[in-house]
């Protein structure tokens, strides 16, 4: 690892926007780093997080001023940061508004995935709002607009336009894409606009920024106090009350919020993170790009949401499944971009040295062809969850999840890479081998509980090969010491362990699940008390280390609340809260040893194992007849 001074702004430095079409991910001090319009998965027009400033980015702050306070306003993803300038105050209201403006669109058919067409071939409006109030005195606005398409690599023709309500703006036009600049007082400045906007108190200013097909005619501004308006409201009625009490309600709203912050509104697909390649160890090799639609995340994701009265994203995303895994089931992936296409070939990006020198930057995804036993156990069980809510079967959910079943057994015998994705050698992953138990139990609990159709061969043949599977599993995944063992033969743990109980394989409280707890406290939880995937000892297939995965740190909480260590529980807890930032948003991993984060961000796999862990805690709080 490195400990060289960085280039880019800090991962926990960053604030998250949505429009739940895409993200943006803007610093402290003003600047937007990262942005992919019109969708999650399209290639970047702002790219300096992962390069340099020329690599395209939008600065815009108060002329010598600082930054006293930025946070969300209550129940919503639009931020807002309070600067004091020499002279006077403002505030900067920077979001992705939520209304349903439609305009032209088209489909790329590219490496980073393909934008399908939506809504008859329209395309949801993308806009970025910057909105700057004088809230005292007088201020200066500066701002930096450099613009870069298609990953930073590419320099955009800009050129002074009129809208179709008669205003200036800037046309920026590569290729197909093309975005218009509303605002005022942007110069050009060699390859980069600049401006300065004088405000005295009481006055205001927005600049916006739009994506729209290069071809067509350019969208008028929208209004930036209505949209504001409109978007608070969508995002408060969408959180609903919260059901989250206790010390940590707060966390748990902006924990959904960034889960509904990282779904598509249209198809009902949620990416696992809006970023590509930030590095799991700084300045190493370790860089994916989560801008993609994991089977197994989205299946976890859903069950949260569902935790918190959240039913109708579930049901998008049913719909969304059926509609991705269409088709023979042996054709079945474990990831697909959020419009459903099975291609996102990986490939790396030259031209981009990379955050803070972690290279290759890759754009694309080469784990979709893997296969990983856990994927269709863990789908079946929020499936199940959906069910067990009430939601009925649609004419073809069930018939989906019976093929789904078929995959399990046709892969009954076959080695695979695991949840964590292992580059290595395949093998018989304990926790990949225990979820395929879990959708066989699911399977014959729908047609037996919910009485769900199923010929009496196929129940034999899936209560036969889930008891055997279960055997096997008490025989070959458990070590003489007596916990659970990575892979059948090995004598490594792995976090992903900590799952079994959730899938009502073993209670928590089992002698082999306190076993294992063992084995993950002295093998994966560091010196400062975070908890490691697993080992890197190889099998991995890559170079180098990582940081400890904060989502096994919640699944430690989680198993530590329901098996009655609620003060361990307690104080793995606090360890977690210290890893997010000041508005609540957490990355994949904790470098312990540099102190920051790592990994792709805001992750929705750290988000939705904090609303677990604190359903837990508060569920054994409750039990235990108090605050504790």
């Amino acid at each position: 690892m490195t400990t060289a001074t960085p280039r880019q702004p800090l991962i926990e430095d960053h604030a998250y926007l949505s429009n739940q079409h895409s993200g943006a991910l803007l610093t402290r001090d003003g600047d937007v780093t990262w942005l992919c319009l019109p969708r999650f998965d399209a290639p970047s027009v702002f790219t300096s997080l992962l390069g340099e400033p020329e690599h395209g980015r939008w600065r815009l702050r108060i002329a010598d001023g600082e930054v006293r306070e930025r946070a969300y306003l209550p129940g919503t993803l639009v931020l807002r940061t309070r600067w004091c300038g020499p002279d006077g105050e403002a505030e900067v209201l920077d979001f992705m508004p939520l209304t349903s403006h439609r305009g032209s669109g088209r489909a790329h058919d590219d490496d980073a995935g393909a934008l399908a067409d939506e809504g008859e071939g329209e395309a949801a409006r993308a806009d970025l709002v910057r909105l700057v109030r004088c809230t005292s005195g007088s201020v200066s606005v500066d701002q930096c607009l450099q613009f870069r398409m298609d990953y930073g690599e590419v320099v955009p023709w800009v050129s002074r336009q009129t809208d179709p309500a008669d205003e200036s703006f800037l046309a920026v036009v590569a290729g197909g894409d093309a975005l218009a600049v509303h605002g005022p007082d942007l110069r050009p400045d060699g390859t980069a606009h600049r401006g300065r906007t004088r405000l005295e108190a009481g006055q205001s200013a927005a600049w916006t920024l739009a994506w729209y097909p290069s071809w067509s005619m350019a969208p008028a501004a929208p209004d930036p106090e209505r949209a504001l308006e409109a978007t608070v409201t969508d995002w408060v009625e969408w959180l609903g009350e919260p059901l989250a009490t206790g010390p940590r309600a707060d966390r748990v709203a902006r924990s959904l919020l960034v889960l509904k912050g990282l779904t598509h509104r249209d198809t009902g697909g949620i990416v696992a993170a809006p970023t590509a390649s930030l590095p799991e160890d700084i300045g190493g090799v370790r860089n994916w790009d989560y801008r993609y639609v994991w089977l197994r995340d989205t299946a976890l994701t859903l069950e949260a949401l569902m935790a918190h009265n959240h039913t109708d994203d579930a049901c998008a995303w049913r719909d969304w499944l059926l509609r991705a895994i269409a088709g023979d089931p042996r054709d079945v992936q474990i990831m697909y971009t959020l419009s459903g296409e099975r291609r996102m070939p990986e490939r790396d990006l030259e031209h981009l040295p990379g955050y803070e020198g972690s290279r290759p930057v890759h754009v694309g995804n080469g784990a979709a062809d893997q296969w990983q036993a856990d994927v269709i156990g863990t789908v079946m069980l929020a499936l199940g969850r959906l069910r067990d809510a009430g939601v009925d079967e649609d004419r073809w959910s069930w018939t989906l999840q019976k093929r789904l079943v078929e995959r399990v057994l046709e892969h009954r015998d076959t080695k695979e890479h695991g949840l964590w994705e292992m580059r290595g050698e395949p093998a018989y992953f304990t926790h990949g081998r225990v979820m395929m138990w879990a959708a066989l139990d699911q399977a014959l609990h729908a047609a037996r509980d919910h009485g769900l159709p199923a010929e009496d061969e196929e129940l034999a043949a899936w209560e036969q090969v889930r008891d055997e599977l279960r055997e096997e599993i008490l025989t070959e995944g458990v070590r003489p010491s007596g916990g659970f063992r990575q892979t059948y033969g090995s004598e490594e743990t792995d976090a992903s362990l900590l799952q079994i109980p959730h899938t009502g394989f073993l209670p928590h409280d089992d002698p082999r699940m306190l076993a294992t707890v063992a084995d993950v406290e002295r093998d994966l939880v560091t010196e400062t008390g975070l908890v490691m995937r697993y080992r890197a000892s190889g099998m991995d297939g890559l170079p180098g280390e990582e940081a400890p995965f904060m989502m096994c740190g919640f699944w430690l909480v989680e198993q530590y609340a329901r098996s009655g260590r609620l003060a361990d529980a307690e104080r793995l807890m606090a360890r977690l809260d210290e890893c997010s930032n000041d508005l609540f948003l957490m990355a994949e991993e904790y470098d312990d040893g540099l102190d920051r984060m790592a990994g792709n961000f805001p992750q929705a796999f750290s988000h939705l194992g904090l609303i677990r862990a604190v359903d837990a805690l508060e569920e054994a709080r409750g039990a235990a007849g108090g605050e504790g």
